[in-house]
């Protein structure tokens, strides 16, 4: 069976990576969509030296979670049965990309995520010590909170069913949201399938930009963003089970009236 798959990769001042990450990707997708979050180098134009590859233009920076959003509706705008969301910082390689193909072809997940801890590899490099600290600790809180058993919260590198994006409502714009998408994917009942994939780190110095660069402040920030997801999806569960209560117990009452239920 033919996989229709979209690879959209978020872009912000990546002029240094941008076309080398393009051709690569080009050489395993045929349908490529980059998502231009306000780069005020010279990314914009080298984009438009890929005039097939879709594009889509944030005149000022929105935020990495909504460049995802974009994409994900992007992919359901357009009929793709699978996308896959990669970075475009050279940290993820698209020679990848067929690993993923092949995962969605076995057709036993809807989350495909790539981990980069799954399998130790002898070319990984190392990680930032922070980013590594902070990723173990909110990987551990979200499968003790959500019952899940993945080993990387924060990889970037995912195949997702887009039939199943449609059951997800996020609205998170910057890094926190991963800490919105896990819940959901959980609260909407989702497959969760992890592949190994490289850890790569070309460029340590890379940072988040303003306070988040601080990872005392990064990592209660995306506490907060996960306790606030949590407190709404319980609330809309708890809506959701007062209406049915309430239609289940009219519905009673027009059986004992003999009313007809249309």
């Amino acid at each position: 069976m033919s996989i229709k798959y979209l690879v959209a990769i978020p872009v912000y001042n990546e002029s240094t990576h941008v076309v080398d990450v393009l051709r690569r990707t080009r050489e395993f997708a045929e349908h490529i969509l980059a998502i231009d979050d306000g780069s005020t180098d010279d990314t914009p134009k080298l984009l438009q030296k890929f005039p097939g590859i879709a594009t889509i233009r944030h005149e000022t920076n929105l935020g990495y979670g909504q460049s995802l959003i974009d994409a994900f509706q992007y992919s359901i705008d357009h009929g793709f049965d699978w996308m896959i969301t990669m970075d475009c910082d050279d940290q993820h390689e698209p020679a990848a990309i067929p690993d993923f193909v092949k995962a969605m072809a076995d057709d036993d997940a809807d989350i495909i995520s790539g981990s980069r801890y799954l399998e130790v590899m002898n070319d990984n490099d190392a990680p930032p010590e922070d980013r590594r600290s902070i990723n173990l600790r909110i990987t551990n809180m979200l499968n003790d909170r959500l019952g899940l058993s993945i080993t990387d919260a924060f990889c970037g590198f995912k195949a997702h069913r887009v039939s199943a994006l449609t059951k997800l409502e996020l609205t998170e714009p910057g890094y926190a949201m991963p800490m919105q998408f896990w819940p959901q994917v959980v609260h909407a009942g989702l497959n969760v399938s992890e592949l190994p994939i490289r850890l790569v780190y070309n460029d340590p110095n890379r940072h988040f930009g303003g306070e988040l660069d601080d990872p005392t402040i990064r990592h209660e920030h995306y506490l907060s963003v996960f306790e606030k997801e949590m407190t709404r999806l319980k609330k809309s569960q708890a809506s959701s089970c007062n209406k049915h209560s309430e239609s289940t117990s009219k519905q009673a009452d027009r059986n004992k009236q003999g009313c007809c239920p249309c």
